[in-house]
């Protein structure tokens, strides 16, 4: 994730674009495109895991990020996406945000359109402030959009939640603490990813998946995200409660993307070696 001036920053430049865009397209000409989509695929569905039953893991496409600058530049959505669906993601991450993370609305589009993700969830990752945001993802293929509590003041998280129930995507709300768990679940959220990086300090605590489980209500679909590099750190997350996780850069960075996400999926005992790999190829 990415330090709270850097967050500051990416939100005031989000309010720039959500008013250039309604400017350009007014939000019922977007709700219009909206309404065109095909049905959409429920993220819950693909991620929920019964007790034993092996991880699920989403899988993103990440071109760079604020704390880790260039990932896989130029990398081509629709190659990557053929790799993880290959690889048996559960769904995909897009990232679509231009200045910050290298990514575009439009992958989405370009990943929708590939018949080898037809059975797939896509995501959009972005830092959603607005409903003409969340209608713009139903309009590009999106089945589900991501929520930072973070970036979110409680009236606008449940606003940006009943948005995106109207239109049938579902929402994975993120939060970083025990207080954004009990924010997120005042809200209404049952699809809930733990990001394991302090906005603050940028370390990683893998415990706090199981910290939060432990608080949640039973319903709550967990998703583990940050700091997994490796097949041991799946099955901890799983033995924590986790239904799925959600990598990208240790993916992006590897020399194969589906190949990094099939040894994800290997189990224990299979992670010390794609490390290697991933940081060599670094």
């Amino acid at each position: 994730m990415i330090a709270p001036s850097i967050l500051a920053r990416i939100l005031e430049r989000k309010r720039q674009e959500v008013a250039h865009a309604r400017a350009e397209r007014p939000l019922a000409a977007v709700m219009r495109l909206a309404g065109r989509a095909a049905p959409p695929r429920s993220l819950t569905d693909a991620v929920h895991r019964d007790p034993g039953a092996p991880m699920r893991v989403i899988a993103e496409i990440k071109r760079a990020s604020p704390s880790a600058g260039p990932i896989r530049p130029g990398a081509d959505p629709a190659a990557i996406a053929r790799e993880y669906a290959a690889a048996g993601a559960a769904a995909i991450s897009v990232l679509t945000d231009v200045e910050f993370f290298d990514g575009d609305l439009g992958f989405l589009a370009q990943v929708r359109a590939l018949p080898e993700t037809a059975a797939l969830p896509l995501l959009r990752k972005d830092f959603l402030i607005d409903e003409y945001q969340v209608v713009e993802a139903r309009a590009a293929g999106a089945d589900a959009v991501l929520l930072i509590v973070a970036a979110l003041d409680d009236a606008t998280l449940r606003d940006l939640l009943v948005a995106a129930h109207d239109l049938g995507l579902e929402a994975l709300v993120e939060v970083h603490d025990e207080a954004e768990a009990d924010r997120a679940v005042a809200a209404g959220a049952e699809l809930i990813g733990v990001n394991h990086r302090d906005l603050a300090t940028f370390t990683i605590d893998l415990s706090l998946t199981g910290r939060l489980a432990a608080r949640l209500p039973a319903r709550t679909v967990l998703v583990g995200e940050s700091g997994i590099r490796g097949a041991d750190d799946v099955a901890r997350l799983a033995a924590d409660g986790a239904h799925a996780v959600l990598v990208g850069e240790a993916l992006m960075r590897a020399p194969s993307p589906g190949a990094a996400l099939r040894a994800l999926l290997g189990g224990p005992g299979r992670s010390a070696e794609w490390r290697r790999r991933s940081r060599s190829a670094a």
